[in-house]
């Protein structure tokens, strides 16, 4: 399966949000996605399962609980893949980075006069 179809699905990018918080027993991670999606406890495996099986998250056996974390193997090949698009969204955050500097400098310098809309004078 490919990266982007792994994480085309917003259960298992859920699950991924949780697990970049650090490491999450599968109970946990359970009971917040039952609750935001309303999907069974098997369900909820078989997502997980997915993000093992698919280099997004490893698991470690801790007695009787399940502990997983993200690995960041497919997510460092997604965003390789990705590299060879960044050309053309880079230039335009760079230049919004100036449009908000210039504003902050602009309000920096020139303060707002409360004396305007004074209507009392």
């Amino acid at each position: 399966m490919h990266a982007f179809d792994v994480l085309g699905d917003p259960v298992r990018r859920r699950i991924l949000e949780l697990l970049a918080e650090g490491e999450q027993p599968s109970g946990a991670v359970t009971d917040v996605i039952r609750a935001e999606f309303g999907i069974s406890q098997p369900a909820v495996s078989q997502h997980l399962k997915v993000l093992r099986d698919n280099g997004f998250a490893t698991v470690r056996p801790d007695g009787a609980r399940r502990l997983y974390t993200v690995d960041d193997t497919a997510l460092r090949e997604a965003d390789a893949w990705l590299g060879r698009f960044r050309r053309f969204w880079t230039p335009h955050f760079a230049a919004l980075a100036t449009e908000v500097a210039r504003g902050k400098r602009a309000r920096r310098l020139d303060p707002p006069d409360d004396s305007e809309g004074d209507t009392d004078a």
